[in-house]
């Protein structure tokens, strides 16, 4: 049965590329009604121009307040998926401390800071909600000039397991995926150092976009009602080395 989500509404964030725009058009195509963020607003006019019904909202993760502020705006949300990353290549020895600020202000304290006001207005409305932070499999496995990015992605299976425990009385599920390498923007320049996972992927291939959509269209619907503090591998295998 196809999966709906009429009469919810939804934010995704960084949903003006790769994980974050597919999710957002899915959910939106599901019924929800649907609310995109991206710090691009170029990225913005693109995704309405192809989703004329879907709401957008222009900010930089990275300010704490203005974030607070923008998503208070748009009031009760049902289904909350936190994609927005950002990485930046550099050996640990060599890596200063502004990619180490910008890699967690975006890809940790951005998740904290949206979850927190959106968790906050799940309680105040009594209806619980389903919430899904975009991971990666490099929560566990380290590359080469990936040092920052990894340790975030492991701060973020963490922080899935707290939200979890502390949110669920009020019947809101947290979950994250953790997504083996998908060729996106972000992802290309590391292809030299990806590669080698290829061969220790037990299904011989890396995942494509629709099937990280799917996997988190699944983590919101009914149909995962009693799985919530997990960090659910996409990754053909790869976890079990």
């Amino acid at each position: 049965m196809a999966i709906r989500f009429d009469g919810k509404r939804a934010l995704v964030t960084g949903a003006g590329k790769g994980f974050g725009r597919a999710i957002a058009k899915k959910l939106a195509e599901c019924g929800a009604e649907t609310f995109a963020l991206s710090r691009t607003q170029a990225d913005l006019d693109s995704l309405i121009s192809e989703v004329p019904n879907i709401n957008v909202i222009n900010v930089d993760l990275q300010d704490w307040y203005k974030s607070r502020q923008e998503v208070s705006k748009i009031g009760h949300i049902d289904l909350l998926v936190n994609n927005a990353g950002v990485t930046m290549r550099s050996l640990f020895i060599d890596t200063p401390k502004e990619n180490i600020d910008r890699i967690f202000d975006i890809n940790f304290k951005g998740t904290f800071n949206v979850s927190q006001v959106i968790a906050k207005r799940m309680i105040q409305n009594g209806k619980g909600g389903r919430i899904v932070n975009i991971s990666s499999i490099l929560s566990e496995k380290a590359i080469s000039e990936g040092c920052v990015y990894s340790t975030t992605k492991a701060a973020i299976d963490m922080l899935t397991k707290c939200m979890a425990l502390e949110l669920g009385p009020h019947n809101i599920r947290v979950n994250s995926i953790n997504p083996t390498v998908v060729w996106t923007d972000m992802s290309r320049p590391y292809k030299e150092e990806l590669m080698p996972l290829l061969p220790m992927t037990p299904m011989g291939r890396f995942p494509e976009i629709e099937d990280v959509v799917n996997t988190v269209v699944f983590l919101l619907s009914d149909q995962s009602g009693m799985i919530s503090g997990e960090s659910l591998r996409v990754d053909g295998g790869l976890g079990v080395h």
